[in-house]
């Protein structure tokens, strides 16, 4: 009777350890699998001064201006501080199409420099514009220095035109601004547009990401999203209107990489 108990007793204890180890290894693959992602989705907060939540799991946070914003109070948008957030980095819009410029952006390119934010200057692509006059018009307009944030290409409308072609005209700006400044630009894209024409092709450079969700960040290659910009609708002192907000979403020593 006693040899029969414990048979009973073993088998059970065996069973008992067999499922443990499975879901000891289950534990594991969805480790594994959850490798590399960035889980933002506990880690929003609301900071009113600015209007906006903010995925408060990074810290270097930052917003792109143009004409649009009108003249910008620098000083005061760099004394603006809330809830340990403020802007530490910008991006400044300098030209559009193969001709034109932003009449701000003079002003804005030195106003950002002496209040002492990282700066960078972004072109408004056009695909039915020569890349080579876009490429030339951007290198015109914006001498930058060591210290200085990449050049970013603004890919926003496809305005008709073929696959191919708008693929080679946009490999065609970016080859023509590294020559010249010696870096890799960073592309600024939507979702959309990254998954059917950033995605495969123009993996080598860094992406800066239009979504303004708060569960689709893992969509975008982790190694090279760098900037992502989450509200168009944040309020920064010294700005009227509203602001297009980014956050660094590398860690924040990686900014490096993205500056002359």
């Amino acid at each position: 009777m006693f040899t029969g108990r414990w048979s009973l007793f073993t088998v059970l204890v065996r069973r008992y350890e067999f499922w443990v180890a499975i879901g000891l290894l289950l534990l594991g693959v969805l480790a594994i699998r959850s490798c590399g992602k960035r889980d933002v989705d506990k880690n929003w907060q609301r900071v009113s001064a600015y209007g906006i939540n903010f995925p408060m799991a990074y810290k270097m946070h930052g917003f792109d201006v143009s004409k649009h914003n009108g003249r910008v109070n620098w000083d005061r948008v760099a004394r603006m501080e809330a809830d340990g957030v403020r802007m530490r980095f910008v991006y400044i819009k300098a030209t559009e199409g193969a001709t034109l410029s932003d009449k701000q952006f003079a002003q804005n390119w030195k106003g950002a420099g002496k209040a002492g934010f990282p700066r960078g200057a972004y072109h408004f692509y056009h695909p039915t514009r020569d890349p080579h006059k876009q490429a030339q018009n951007f290198i015109k307009r914006v001498t930058l220095k060591p210290g200085d944030l990449t050049p970013a290409l603004d890919f926003e409308v496809v305005n008709g035109v073929a696959d191919e072609k708008l693929i080679d005209g946009l490999q065609q700006w970016l080859d023509e601004i590294e020559d010249h400044y010696g870096i890799k630009p960073i592309i600024y894209t939507n979702g959309s547009l990254y998954r059917r024409y950033i995605k495969g092709n123009f993996d080598k450079y860094p992406l800066w990401i239009a979504d303004y969700s708060n569960s689709h960040l893992n969509d975008y290659n982790p190694n090279r999203l760098y900037i992502w910009q989450h509200s168009q609708s944040g309020w920064v002192k010294g700005i009227s209107g509203p602001v297009d907000i980014n956050t660094f979403v590398m860690d924040s020593v990686r900014i490096a990489e993205l500056r002359l």
